[in-house]
């Protein structure tokens, strides 16, 4: 499916809701599209009726951003090699500052010395470090890691783990995370176990819809890379998870999105203390006073 570049995580999410089951997006660096992708195993999963309202809810949500571009959708055979090799020319390492390089397995790329290296390959869950908003994400982890002290992280929506992973190799501990979708979670626990970090995380299967308002414990930093509507909606029982002086890295957010999900986050005590824009994205970082 073809969208333009700002859509490309509500597309995701909206392919993902449609045929239940993980979905990808690839956008050129230079593109104004994205492609929103996904694997059908089974033909009778999809229909031209799942594709007429896929369209619509798109067309429907966000009709400013769509303007006189409707959606293009497609679906057509293609032999299981040429999918699973196809990622390996759009994903290159990426080094976040001296501490932290991201690389898919095929690299050569070494770490620096001291540099923690984490390995991701791209695959059916959202979070290679490619997108701007996971490596906004990134990017805060690790500055918000402090050597001297103990910390706490909670990544919200893992998708790949890469936050969570990263977390558990520049020292964060305990790291938990959690995803509604089973796959990503699966794939998560493969990544951590990969990358030698399985038995500090503990990864779950969760609902932030469902979660309990009030947890038992709360954490230093919690990450939430989400859609705003999920930002917005769920924003009182993602803050009941940060420590009072923790921080909160919130990302999957549209520059026209920013200022009401900034809104939201101050009226339940938080600060921003950083934000960024790139291209369509603006995230940013908050201090929760408690």
């Amino acid at each position: 499916m073809e969208v333009p570049a700002c859509l490309e995580e509500a597309a995701t999410e909206l392919l993902g809701r449609v045929l239940e089951q993980s979905t990808s997006a690839y956008r050129p660096l230079e593109g104004e599209y994205a492609i929103v992708s996904t694997f059908i195993e089974d033909r009778t999963r999809w229909n031209i009726q799942k594709a007429k309202a896929l369209r619509n809810q798109i067309l429907h949500f966000f009709p400013d951003a769509c303007g006189k571009n409707v959606p293009k959708i497609r679906c057509r055979k293609i032999k299981a090699l040429d999918w699973n090799e196809s990622w390996k020319r759009h994903f290159r390492p990426i080094q976040i500052g001296r501490q932290l390089l991201i690389r898919p397995s095929w690299s050569r790329r070494k770490a620096l010395k001291g540099q923690q290296l984490v390995v991701i390959d791209p695959g059916l869950s959202f979070g290679t470090g490619q997108h701007a908003t996971t490596r906004f994400c990134l990017e805060h982890v690790v500055r918000l890691r402090e050597s001297a002290r103990s910390q706490s992280l909670l990544d919200i929506g893992t998708g790949s783990g890469i936050l969570a992973i990263a977390a558990a190799k520049m020292g964060f501990t305990p790291v938990k995370a959690f995803d509604f979708d089973s796959d990503a979670v699966k794939i998560t626990r493969e990544n951590a176990a990969i990358n030698g970090v399985l038995e500090r995380t503990r990864i779950t299967r969760s609902d932030l819809a469902r979660l309990k308002a009030k947890p038992g414990r709360r954490h230093d930093v919690v990450c939430a890379n989400l859609t705003h509507d999920l930002l917005k909606d769920h924003s009182e029982k993602i803050i009941g998870r940060v420590q009072a002086g923790g921080h909160l890295i919130l990302a999957g957010i549209l520059k026209e999105q920013f200022p009401g999900v900034l809104r939201c986050f101050q009226e339940l005590n938080c600060q921003l203390t950083q934000c960024q824009e790139e291209k369509e994205w603006k995230s940013g970082t908050f201090c929760f006073k408690g």
